[in-house]
């Protein structure tokens, strides 16, 4: 014959309690079993979510010193999408606007200089930023600090025919191998010394594709990050804004 089991004080007590007192005395009595259940679905819940809204970012572009229009903003980002044939739904492109970079404390936008560096830096360090398309000031300073790539190198292993149609279009500046400035820092009154190279790191992209047809006052120059691992998809991004 089966001993009938006693119930726990607790089972009685839950038993003997009705509406909001039950309710209270289950949330008091199993209120971290409960939040350790909310926490786990939530992590479950969050990495579904990544996993099927994730997009895969093709190129990282930047707009330094030059602001575009609402339509030419779309032809420099999601349009390129097309052009490749992507999957808008899986695939993304990243256009950084708002940067700029200027030495000139009477220009508008010098208030944004040290903040738009601050991201330009980060964007190269994580590898998250690919071409650029610049004014000369911008050119300037992304050359001398030696974050483009050298054209005429990178075009000469990829592909030597485009190599040979662009070549009326890369344009050549200086690329800072050291200097004194740290050292000026410290006496302004020495003068300003540095060992520098030139090199085609740049297209003119002015007279050509879509920024020759929006036809900015001032010359458009492109660059690539000389650490971007997206470089082959980065001549295709040219190719597109060029033809």
């Amino acid at each position: 014959m089966r001993t009938k089991r006693k119930a726990s004080p607790e089972r009685e007590k839950l038993k003997n309690l009705h509406g909001l007192k039950k309710v209270q005395y289950i949330w008091d009595y199993y209120k971290l079993p409960m939040v350790v259940l909310c926490i786990f679905l939530y992590i479950i819940a969050y990495s579904l979510y990544r996993h099927f809204a994730h997009k895969e970012t093709v190129l990282y572009t930047a707009l330094v010193n030059v602001s575009a229009s609402e339509s030419l903003t779309a032809q420099l980002s999601t349009d390129f999408l097309d052009y490749l044939e992507k999957d808008t739904s899986q695939n993304t492109i990243q256009l950084y606007t708002g940067l700029y970079l200027t030495d000139d404390e009477t220009n508008p936008y010098h208030e944004y200089t040290y903040a738009s560096r601050m991201k330009i830096l980060a964007a190269i360090d994580g590898e998250q930023l690919d071409v650029v398309l610049m004014n000369k000031e911008a050119f300037d300073a992304f050359s001398q600090n030696g974050y483009l790539c050298d054209l005429l190198e990178l075009l000469s292993d990829i592909d030597t025919v485009l190599l040979n149609e662009w070549k009326p279009y890369l344009v050549t500046n200086t690329i800072i191998l050291e200097d004194n400035s740290v050292d000026l820092q410290f006496d302004p009154s020495i003068p300003y010394q540095a060992v520098t190279e030139e090199h085609p790191v740049g297209l003119d992209m002015s007279q050509s594709g879509l920024i020759g047809e929006a036809m900015f006052d001032d010359t458009v120059y492109l660059g690539i990050i000389a650490n971007s691992p997206r470089k082959e998809t980065a001549i295709d991004y040219i190719k597109y804004l060029m033809y």
